[in-house]
């Protein structure tokens, strides 16, 4: 009986080891974050397998069924929609109740979004540190950003494709020119990499986004701030190229930072950098 945690590709299915294959046509069930992309995953290799739904809403109730199946001596191969189970992504609940019982808890390595960009980053990565995904709240994660600041390893985190232009702009505040890679959709068709500062990032975008968002940060490298105002000099700058208009700057900072006005404004104000 063994739990076998099984890496699946990000996007391209030939990313799957042989390895992988073998262990997912004989496992007597395969627990799965999705069980209409894996599915189509094993379909993709003529694979026919049992599944049964393990995600972030059902994996502590679904836990008896699929242990049930290991105390018989059966294999199960636990799955994400794509990359590692466990590393943000359910499992770990379902690999601590194995390990409990004294079941065999076996990886079965493979793709990984953050080892991925990392790999292209051009970023030191011989230590790093990976964030998970950062608060959802504004204010939480600004809070979080100060606190990462002046980490001297290169971080990674993931965000939503609805939530990165606010969340690079909280970067662009708190970082200022510091430099990023951006990974969206990797190994996948409209696979993009982009590296520069948050604000480089911003624009690059464009003003609609899809896709899965992987986010690597370099380290503070102790020559400069760890937080590099980075709103204040945008501000200012927007602000001088509308000869001194705040309503006119307002406008064209929010659009530039990908952010609404009325948000900006919030900011600047609490910087004492607008007039009331």
């Amino acid at each position: 009986m063994t739990l076998h945690v099984l890496a699946t590709p990000l996007g391209n299915l030939d990313d799957l080891s042989p390895r992988a294959r073998d262990v997912l046509a004989k496992a007597r069930l395969v627990a799965c974050e999705d069980t209409r992309r894996t599915s189509k995953l094993l379909a993709r290799f003529g694979i026919e397998a049992k599944l049964i739904a393990l995600h972030k809403f059902s994996e502590r109730e679904r836990l008896e069924p699929v242990l049930a199946v290991l105390r018989d001596g059966g294999e199960v191969a636990l799955v994400s929609v794509g990359g590692t189970p466990g590393v943000a992504d359910p499992g770990a609940l379902l690999v601590a109740a194995a390990l409990d019982e004294g079941i065999r808890v076996s990886p079965v390595p493979g793709p990984s979004a953050v080892v991925a960009l990392l790999s292209v980053s051009g970023l030191p990565s011989d230590r790093f540190s990976f964030e998970g995904f950062l608060p959802a709240r504004g204010g939480e994660r600004r809070r979080r950003l100060r606190e990462l600041a002046a980490l001297r390893d290169t971080w990674v985190f993931y965000e939503a494709p609805h939530r990165i232009r606010e969340t690079l702009a909280d970067l662009a505040e708190v970082l200022g020119t510091r430099r990023l890679v951006l990974g969206r959709e990797l190994t996948k068709i409209h696979e993009t990499v982009v590296r520069g500062s948050a604000t480089e990032l911003l624009a690059a975008l464009g003003e609609e986004v899809r896709g899965e968002i992987a986010v690597a940060v370099a380290p503070y490298d102790g020559t400069a701030p760890a937080e590099d105002d980075g709103l204040e000099r945008s501000w200012k700058e927007i602000l001088s190229a509308h000869g001194g208009e705040q309503r006119a700057a307002l406008k064209a900072a929010a659009r530039a930072l990908g952010i609404k006005r009325a948000e900006l404004w919030r900011r600047l104000r609490e910087r004492g950098l607008v007039l009331a």
